[in-house]
Parts: structure tokens; C-alpha cells; sequence
């Protein structure tokens, strides 16, 4: 079952504050369009520099690629 953890956690909350799962997530929906809204940083992975080999690794990928694809005849 996806997102019992979630679950869980809402219904916990629930009881310890004395209301339902349902007054919570009602609240919520309405606390919903009132919080702040912080720009968010956004990355991709065009913006990753390459690091380069260690010396001594120069041909590491195609070791690896021969371990994991098999020896190339």
C-alpha cells in the first residue's frame, strides 16, 4: 500500500490534536493557498561539471562497461 507511512502519520496527528483525519486535511485545503511562497532553487543536470578521471583511471568506463555489458569480442 503506497504512502502508509503518511497515513499513519495523519491519523496520529489526528488523535493526539482530538479531531479526524478529515478536519485535518479540510484545514489544510484551506491553509493551502496562504503559505508562503519561497522561490525555489531549481538545478538541472546540464548545470553538473564533469569531475575528471583519477590518474591511473582513464579506463575505468570501459572496464566497467566490460564487466557489466560482457567483454566486447
Amino acid at each position: 500500500m503506497r504512502n502508509l507511512s503518511r497515513l499513519i502519520a495523519r491519523c496520529a496527528r489526528a488523535a493526539l490534536e482530538g479531531r479526524t483525519v478529515g478536519e485535518l486535511i479540510s484545514e489544510a485545503i484551506r491553509v493551502y493557498p496562504g503559505r508562503s511562497t519561497q522561490k525555489r532553487r531549481t538545478t538541472s543536470l546540464r548545470a553538473l561539471s564533469p569531475e575528471p578521471y583519477r590518474k591511473g583511471n582513464e579506463r575505468l568506463s570501459i572496464e566497467i562497461d566490460a564487466i557489466v555489458y560482457g567483454a566486447r569480442r
